[in-house]
């Protein structure tokens, strides 16, 4: 069984994928059983010579992967360079981060005793990656959990199996047979996997999808990274250059990013100026030229019901600039929503597409309360000079991660989860290697007992 795959800068096919079904599953599921003891058996350090080896082979090859995740997303060369640099550097981090990783307390914690504590690997992971990043996101879920001594298999997103397809080629070169198996697939697929024999899920998607992973999961460990609705507070002080930053960054992968700045709060007696700034910039910001294509019909479909389901009173889109034979893709402009009812559908949901929402509050705390007013709370960021509000601010919304005059600023070192309707769990950082292990307390009694 295969399925078609669409090239969303065309939107015709570009070619057919496999479907994997129950038995695929099963096998896939077995054969990272099988490889599991030999894996967590090695020392840190083997572990890290070869995820070395991996991040290299990735390197390496970097113009393929660059080119395999152009075909499945339709990202212009200026970020899919970018995110193979990134995977590959993810696989570095952890490879040294695991050598490094500190234990709880151990020593003679009760008379006559000597304890300390193991970090175990969970076993086999499953692993579901979404379409936005299919590279980047395999990433940050495998690195860390192949690192701590887990096997893996994962499954891409059912329009993008390109990259992760060519990633398990190189880790079983790297790694050794089974170590990272990749299932092609549709939703199905993923069900599929969640309901095997495997000891944790690591998901990345919708909340909806997220829901079902932790029904189907059954008790098992899950980490769910369920998508945002990041705030951009812009104070009246906002440094010259919050326009094109805000632009720039909510139309990188045409929006569909979970963290990217979606609503921008500001007060009201800056409100015209920030809604006259934001249009400007947005005409900066080309489809076709800067940023690529929405993913899929079903997401576009989904982006254009919510357009035309906003109440908004004024509706800001600059426009596009396919290049020849692509004026049938998935291409949206940049948007600016302004003179929005609260509870508009454009606010409350994630939009995921190149679009901003502008609204205004009286003050910072209204601001705030407006910013946290949705169920979402993965990212937001504050803009003004001054430093000590910044920060406060900052400190004070509920999110996992909040930028101060940046946004979508990220590095391995670097923790990034979600709250509330945006899941639970830690990718990215040392705090990751956790998510992938257990501890195990060994306890020894230093008489004889004779």
């Amino acid at each position: 069984m295969n399925t078609t795959l669409i090239d969303p800068r065309t939107g015709r096919e570009r070619g057919t994928a496999p479907v994997a079904r129950e038995n695929e599953v099963r096998s896939a599921v077995e054969a990272a059983r099988a490889a599991l003891p030999g894996w967590r058996g090695l020392t840190p350090r083997e572990r890290s010579r070869r995820l070395e080896r991996l991040a290299a082979l990735v390197e390496e090859h970097a113009d393929a992967y660059a080119a395999r995740e152009a075909a499945g997303t339709g990202k212009p060369d200026s970020e899919t360079t970018g995110e193979v640099a990134q995977a590959a550097d993810l696989f570095r981090f952890y490879a040294s981060a695991v050598r490094a990783q500190s234990a709880p307390a151990a020593g003679r914690l009760v008379d006559g005793h000597e304890s300390w504590v193991r970090w175990e690997p969970l076993g086999a992971v499953g692993v579901v990656v979404p379409w936005n990043y299919p590279l980047m996101m395999a990433a940050w879920r495998c690195a860390p959990a192949l690192a701590a001594g887990n096997t893996v298999v994962a499954k891409p997103a059912e329009t993008t199996p390109d990259t992760l397809q060519l990633l398990a080629e190189h880790a079983a070169e790297a790694l050794g047979p089974a170590v990272l198996g990749v299932l092609p697939g549709d939703r199905r697929t993923g069900r599929l996997l969640v309901e095997a024999d495997v000891d944790m899920v690591a998901f990345t998607g919708s909340a909806a999808a997220g829901a079902d992973v932790a029904a189907r999961a059954a008790g098992r460990r899950v980490s769910l990274e369920l998508g945002g609705n990041a705030p951009a507070l812009v104070l009246p002080d906002a440094p010259d250059d919050t326009w094109a930053q805000l632009a720039r960054a909510c139309t990188y992968n045409a929006g569909q990013s979970c963290a990217a700045p979606a609503r921008v709060i500001t007060l009201r007696e800056n409100y015209e100026q920030t809604v006259e700034q934001l249009a400007a910039a947005a005409r900066d910001c080309r489809a076709g030229r800067d940023f690529g294509p929405l993913n899929n019909p079903d997401q576009l479909a989904r982006y254009d019901g919510i357009v035309k389901a906003s109440a908004a009173g004024r509706n800001f889109a600059a426009d596009i600039a396919p290049r020849p034979g692509e004026e049938n893709g998935f291409w949206r402009p940049a948007r600016i929503l302004a003179d929005l009812p609260e509870d508009d559908p454009a606010v409350l949901e994630e939009v995921f597409g190149p679009l901003l929402t502008v609204q205004w509050a009286e003050d910072a705390d209204a601001a705030l309360a407006l910013a946290d007013s949705v169920p979402q709370a993965l990212a937001a960021s504050v803009w003004t000079r001054d430093l000590a509000t910044g920060l406060d601010l900052a400190g004070r919304l509920d999110a996992g991660e909040t930028w101060l005059n940046c946004h979508l600023v990220q590095t391995a070192e670097l923790p990034h989860g979600g709250r509330g309707a945006s899941g639970h769990g830690t990718d990215l950082s040392t705090l990751a290697l956790p998510e992938y292990q257990r501890p195990k307390t060994i306890t020894a009694r230093l008489t004889s007992g004779r």
